[in-house]
């Protein structure tokens, strides 16, 4: 089994969305370009500006790539920077979430329509009304309504939308008031709009108060991730400057989501971004880290191990 090891060697991957499409389980990440950039907050060293999609059905050996999926070249609304995506499946068609800046330098998330899982994909004219910032994952729940998380501070500008309009200057609240809060929507019947307006999706401790700004191990920060295991809704999230990735639970969709705990404590590099799957019976965590590039962070590649859970529901916390 390849448990740990870099996943895609022929290029840097990242933000590794996982899902699974017709009996095959289909990795949509992030594609770090090979150049020489200096670290910023900003993010402005994550230049990448297409997708690769990779398909793996055996956990033994290496995922095929599907080749180039979409570009940023073909993006009408789009400037730089293609970001974490998500994928979901409906109506026999396959619709591909990704955050870019728009022409006004503007983080927001569009969506691209194929006809299989891994493309090519088709953007829209445009980006989804009412979008901002960036980390899109995509639920369906048993109803078949869909939902989309997202969401990120810093270089994903999540923190200058506190007022609800873009203000530039905006910057995440301090000290022992709630933290800025990851978004939740639910999407159209169609796939291609927000449904409503985009809510917080609230992260409570065990008291039931919001996380607070300067609860650096738990407060939310980006690379969400929304999944159901046994009627239980579970938000996993990483905390971003300290590099957790941790998870809340709730029994509604829409939350508030109680704090359980971290299950993988920081990995090589500056970010750490995930998702959660089920294929064949077994529960696998998407990851990512730097080892191919011996830590740089601009540069990473994409990982799994197997996820467990405990009786009480809790998730079993895994080593990177």
């Amino acid at each position: 089994m390849l448990e740990k090891k870099p996943l895609v060697t022929h290029m840097y991957t990242a933000d590794p969305s996982a899902n699974v499409f017709n009996g095959k389980l289909y990795i949509y990440p992030s594609h770090d370009r090979d150049i020489e950039m200096e670290s910023n907050d900003n993010g402005d060293q994550y230049d990448m500006n297409d997708y690769h999609v990779f398909e793996m059905d055996d956990m033994n050996q290496a995922p095929k790539d599907l080749g180039l999926a979409l570009h940023l070249d073909d993006v009408p609304w789009a400037s730089k920077q293609l970001w974490a995506p998500d994928a979901a499946t409906k109506n026999g068609k396959y619709y591909l979430y990704f955050p870019a800046r728009d022409k006004d330098g503007i983080f927001r998330i569009g969506v691209a329509v194929g006809a299989a899982p891994g493309g090519p994909f088709k953007a829209q004219k445009d980006y989804i009304k009412g979008s901002f910032s960036i980390d899109p994952c995509v639920f369906t729940d048993d109803d078949g309504s869909t939902y989309m998380g997202f969401g990120g501070i810093w270089g994903g500008q999540l923190d200058k939308w506190v007022s609800g309009s873009f203000d530039p200057e905006g910057k995440e609240p301090e000290g022992n008031v709630p933290a800025v809060c990851p978004k939740i929507a639910k999407l159209s019947d169609d796939m291609l709009e927000f449904a409503e307006k985009p809510r917080d999706l609230v992260i409570v401790d065990e008291a039931g108060k919001p996380l607070q700004a300067n609860d650096h191990d738990r407060r939310y920060f980006e690379g969400p991730w929304l999944h159901k295991y046994n009627g239980t809704y579970y938000f996993s999230y990483s905390t971003g400057d300290t590099h957790r990735l941790v998870y809340a639970t709730s029994k509604t969709i829409y939350g508030p989501y109680t704090y359980r705990g971290m299950f993988l404590p920081p990995v090589l590099g500056w970010t750490t971004h995930h998702s959660i799957v089920e294929y064949k019976g077994q529960w696998y965590l998407f990851y990512h880290d730097c080892e191919l590039s011996k830590g740089i962070n601009h540069k990473r590649c994409v990982k799994f191990c197997k996820l467990s859970y405990n009786a009480d529901g809790t998730i079993v916390p895994m080593t990177p």
